[in-house]
C-alpha cells in the first residue's frame, strides 16, 4: 500500500473527509441555538437516538491500537484475542440493565459528580484530577500518536508530523461542534470503520483462499485459515507446562501468549474488573448515554453490545490471515514477523479504491476516539473544576466557552508530548502503554464503584481508602510480588521467559496481568468492606432503589438473550 496510493484511493479518502465535516457542520447549524446549553454542549441532552448512542460508543472505542494491536495478537495468539471484544459485550449487557438507572435517577452527568455525590468532595476531587491527567497524558497522547504512527506506515514513513497536526485538527472541528455534533458524525464513522473493515477482511480471505488454491471465495479462505493454523482458533489457552523456557524452546510462546490472555483464569476477575470499569465507569464511554432516557439510553448500549460482537471479524481476522500467509512465505515484507506489522502487510494486497477506503476506516476509528476524549477532558474540567472552583457564578455561554478551549487546550498537549515521543509510547507500543498505567487504577476505581452503587453501608472513608489501595496492590503484584513472595504461590504462578527486543534476548519473569488485576481488586474490596464495617450501617448518601427500578422492556430482553445466544455459540464452536 505504501507504494501508492491511487486516484481512486485519494477521491476515496477525501470523500470520506468531506462528506463527515459537511454532515457535522449541518448538524452544528440545525442545532445551533442550543449550543450556549452547557447540558446540549456536553451530553446533547434528549437528542441522540439510540442508535446514535450505540454507534458513538463503538467508535469512540475503536482505534488504532485496534487495529494494529488487536490484529497483531490476531497474528500472534488466534481467535482467544476476541475475548476482549466479545466480552465487552456481557459488560454492556450488565451496564444497559444495572448501572444506566442509577445514573439517570440520580441525574449523573459526570464520573466525579458520582463520586461527590455518594461520597464526598475529597474523593471526587481526587479523582477529577487523576481522570484528567490520566485522559490528556495516556489516553490522548497514545492515541494520536499510534495512529499517526499507522497511517504514516500506510503512505510511506515521511509524513508523521503532519498526520498528527491533520488528525489534530480534523478531530478538533469535529469537537468542537459538542456531543451532539460528535455523536452523530459518530454514525458515519462507525459505517465507515465497518465497511472498510469487512472489506478488507473479505480481501485478506479471498487472498488466503487464491493462495491455497480452494476456489478464492471468503468462506473457502476462512476455512483454509482454520485448516493450516488451528492452534489459532481456541478462545481458551491452556497453562503451561513449564514455568521457566528460553528463547529456543517451543514452549517460550506458549507461556508469553499464557501471559497475555490467561486461560479461563482470567474470567474470574481481571476481565470483569477491566471491562465494567471502561464501560460503566468512565467518563469517556458513560457520556454518550447521560443525557437520554433510560429507554433510549439502554437501547443504544445494547446496540453497541451487538456491535462489539462483529469487531473482531473487523480487527482479529485479518491478523490470522496475515500469519497463515507470513507461515508459508507469502509475506515476505513482514521480515521476522513481527506482530504488529499484520494489519499494515494485509493492506498491502487490497486494490486501488479499497485501499482509500481502508485508509478512510483507520482514520475515522482514530478521528472518533480523539473527538470523545477531548469532549470528555472538556466536560470534566468544566463541569467539575471550573465551574466548582474557579467560577460558580459563570454563565451558561462562557462555560460552553471553557469546554470548547479546554478541548483545544488538551489537544496541543496532545501534539506536543507526541511530536518527539517524549513519553516513550512508542518503546512500550501503544496498546501496552494504555493498559499499563489505566490498569494500575482500575481495580480501585471499580471497587469504589461497585460498592458505592449496590452496598448502602460504603463510607467516603472507605472510597479513599480503596482508591489508594488499589493502586498500592497493583503495584504490588505487577512490580514487587514475585521478589517478595516467590514465583509461585497459592494466588499465583509467575513464568519466566525470553523475548527479542530491537534484536537483544531479554529475560523477563512474569505474573498474568489479568490475574493480578483481579486479585488488587479482590483484596481492595475487603479492606473497604472492613473500613465501612467500622461506620454507620446505612450511610445517608447511599442511593435508594425504587420499585421496578431495573424492569426491562420486552424489546430489552429480546436484545439481551439474542447477545447471550451469540456468544454462547461462539464459546461453545471455539472453546
Amino acid at each position: 500500500m505504501t507504494k501508492g496510493l491511487s486516484f481512486s484511493d485519494l477521491f476515496v479518502f477525501f470523500a470520506y473527509i468531506v462528506i463527515v465535516a459537511s454532515y457535522g457542520f449541518w448538524i452544528y447549524n440545525k442545532k445551533k441555538k442550543k449550543t450556549a446549553d452547557t447540558k446540549d454542549f456536553f451530553l446533547a441532552e434528549g437528542s441522540l437516538a439510540w442508535w446514535a448512542i450505540g454507534a458513538s460508543l463503538i467508535a469512540s472505542n475503536i482505534s488504532a491500537e485496534q487495529f494494529i494491536g488487536m490484529s497483531g495478537d490476531g497474528f500472534f495468539v488466534g481467535v482467544a484475542v476476541s475475548v476482549y471484544e466479545w466480552f465487552a459485550a456481557i459488560a454492556l449487557v450488565i451496564i444497559a440493565v444495572w448501572f444506566m438507572p442509577i445514573y439517570l435517577k440520580n441525574k449523573i452527568f459526570t464520573m466525579p459528580q458520582f463520586l461527590k455525590t455518594r461520597y464526598n468532595e475529597s474523593v471526587a476531587l481526587i479523582m477529577t484530577v487523576f481522570w484528567l491527567f490520566l485522559y490528556i497524558f495516556v489516553n490522548l497522547t497514545s492515541i494520536l500518536y499510534l495512529g499517526s504512527v499507522a497511517i504514516n506506515g500506510l503512505l510511506g514513513g515521511q509524513y508523521l508530523h503532519l498526520i498528527m497536526i491533520v488528525l489534530m485538527l480534523f478531530a478538533l472541528v469535529i469537537t468542537l461542534g459538542g456531543m451532539k455534533v460528535i455523536g452523530y458524525t459518530d454514525v458515519i464513522q462507525v459505517a465507515v470503520l465497518i465497511i472498510g473493515g469487512l472489506a478488507t477482511t473479505y480481501l485478506a480471505l479471498t487472498i488466503v483462499s487464491d493462495k491455497f488454491g480452494s476456489g478464492g471465495s471468503a468462506i473457502s479462505g476462512f476455512l483454509d485459515l482454520m485448516k493450516q493454523a488451528p492452534e489459532h482458533f481456541h478462545l481458551i489457552q491452556p497453562k503451561p507446562t513449564l514455568t521457566t523456557t528460553t528463547i529456543d524452546q517451543p514452549e517460550n510462546l506458549d507461556i508469553q501468549k499464557y501471559i497475555i490472555l490467561p486461560g479461563i483464569l482470567m474470567y474470574l476477575g481481571g476481565q470483569w474488573v477491566l471491562h465494567l470499569n471502561y464501560w460503566g465507569c468512565n467518563q469517556y464511554i458513560t457520556q454518550r448515554a447521560l443525557g437520554a432516557d433510560l429507554k433510549t439510553a439502554r437501547t443504544g448500549i445494547l446496540f453497541a453490545a451487538f456491535l462489539k460482537l462483529l469487531m473482531p471479524v473487523i480487527v482479529m481476522l485479518p491478523g490470522i490471515a496475515a500469519f497463515v500467509l507470513y507461515k508459508n512465505g507469502h509475506l515476505p515484507e513482514m521480515g521476522q514477523g513481527s506482530k504488529d506489522g499484520a494489519y499494515s502487510a494485509i493492506l498491502g494486497f487490497l486494490p486501488s479504491g479499497l485501499k482509500g477506503l481502508s485508509l478512510a476506516a483507520l482514520t475515522a476509528a482514530i478521528v472518533a476516539s480523539l473527538a470523545g476524549k477531548a469532549n470528555s477532558i472538556s466536560t470534566i474540567f468544566t463541569l467539575d473544576i471550573f465551574k466548582k472552583y474557579i467560577d460558580k457564578d459563570a454563565s451558561e455561554k462562557k462555560l460552553v466557552w471553557t469546554g470548547r478551549l479546554a478541548i483545544a487546550a488538551s489537544m496541543m498537549v496532545a501534539v506536543i508530548f507526541t511530536w518527539s515521543d517524549s513519553l516513550g509510547i512508542g518503546g512500550e507500543g501503544g496498546f501496552t502503554f494504555i493498559q499499563k498505567y489505566t490498569g494500575f487504577i482500575s481495580p480501585g476505581v471499580f471497587a469504589t464503584f461497585i460498592l458505592g452503587m449496590f452496598w448502602k453501608r460504603t463510607t467516603g472513608t472507605a472510597a479513599l481508602v480503596g482508591i489508594i489501595a488499589g493502586l498500592l496492590l497493583s503495584i504490588l503484584f505487577n512490580n514487587y510480588a514475585v521478589l517478595l513472595f516467590g514465583k509461585e504461590t497459592l494466588l499465583y504462578t509467575a513464568f519466566e521467559y525470553q523475548k527479542l527486543d530491537h534484536g537483544v534476548v531479554k529475560t523477563i519473569t512474569e505474573i498474568p496481568f489479568l490475574i493480578n488485576i483481579g486479585w488488587a481488586f479482590f483484596f481492595t474490596v475487603l479492606i473497604m468492606i472492613a473500613v465501612s464495617l467500622a461506620g454507620p450501617k446505612v450511610n445517608e448518601k447511599a442511593f435508594i432503589f425504587e420499585k421496578g427500578m431495573f424492569k426491562l422492556e420486552p424489546r430489552s430482553i429480546i436484545m439481551i438473550v439474542a447477545a447471550w445466544m451469540i456468544l454462547a455459540a461462539l464459546y461453545i464452536r471455539f472453546w
